[in-house]
């Protein structure tokens, strides 16, 4: 069809859809009824001839000619709405902007001492609000701009987002000094499952894929405390024989605090990719793109450090 007779604000109603699938929440962050968002949905079906999106259950399933339009639609609104709010060049030295991210607990242990500190340097001006990745609105407040980026192993954000790899890290076996495995250099399977565990939920990222591996082994694991968050590993196995199957860079973090070992775990698990992740609407920002260099500097290893990749 030919783009004059296409009402380009259809466009959005079509994107903000696409991402959160729901016709009352794309009335809300566009400011509409929801009869208005469902009549601009029926024009824009009979313009394109598809049916772009089919009720069901889990909300509004996009068609395969909807997805087809997903990423070329998202770029070119992200160019459009670039061109329409021109800013400056970024001053990281005079800038006041704040960055709203989105970490796990163990995100905050490991990357905030650092970033903190570097912008007390870089960027005095700048500063930071911290969010949870595991909030259910993660999808929804970075295709609105309320959060800038987040870091982690987030397999939820997909379509409409870029990421990039910063690093990949083993999981490792943590326990306090006096624990009985800590005399030896080296764990065995049966010793590890004959040990007394902590399992780390962590809801909203993929760090549960160690338990997935842990649970299909013939051994049975013998799991005295269930807890949802990091946050409080440390002290829990300074104080008790109890042992945690951690990532590795958290674990380099609280060794020393808490006077805890580290030992190799003895099952062959795949590394896990931390990536920073930001909506596609961020992506030709400047100030978006200085703080991006920043975390890559920052954190990125030179073995792992991915191009920045588009879903």
């Amino acid at each position: 069809m030919e783009l004059a007779k296409l009402d380009l604000n259809l466009l959005l109603v079509f994107h903000h859809l696409l991402i959160v699938k729901r016709v009352s929440t794309v009335a809300n962050i566009l400011g509409m009824s929801q009869p208005a968002v469902s009549s601009a949905l029926g024009r824009l079906r009979a313009s394109l001839d598809d049916e772009l999106f089919i009720r069901t259950q889990s909300g509004m399933t996009p068609t395969p000619y909807a997805l087809q339009l997903a990423e070329p639609v998202a770029v070119a609104l992200d160019v459009l709405q670039q061109a329409l709010n021109v800013r400056g060049a970024f001053d990281p030295k005079t800038s006041t902007r704040n960055f709203t991210i989105a970490l796990t607990d163990v995100g905050e242990m490991y990357f905030l001492p650092v970033l903190v500190n570097a912008l007390a340097t870089a960027a005095p001006g700048v500063t930071l609000q911290i969010v949870s990745v595991a909030q259910t609105s993660l999808k929804e407040d970075m295709s609105t701009g309320k959060v800038d980026l987040a870091m982690g192993l987030l397999p939820q954000l997909q379509a409409g987002f870029f990421q990039q790899s910063l690093f990949k890290q083993q999981y490792i076996c943590l326990m306090r000094k006096k624990h009985p495995l800590a005399t030896r250099q080296t764990v065995s399977v049966s010793a590890l499952f004959s040990a007394e565990h902590v399992r780390v939920l962590a809801t909203g990222t993929g760090h549960g894929r160690i338990d997935l591996v842990l649970d299909k082994q013939k051994h049975n694991r013998n799991v005295r405390l269930t807890v949802p968050h990091y946050v409080a590993l440390g002290d829990v196995l300074q104080h008790s024989n109890l042992v945690a199957m951690v990532p590795e860079r958290f674990a380099q973090r609280i060794v020393k605090p808490f006077d805890l070992v580290m030992r190799d775990l003895p099952l062959k698990l795949e590394e896990s990719p931390i990536q920073q992740c930001w909506h596609g609407r961020l992506h030709r920002d400047p100030g978006h793109r200085w703080l991006r260099q920043l975390m890559r500097k920052l954190f990125g290893d030179q073995a792992t450090l991915g191009e920045e990749q588009a879903f």
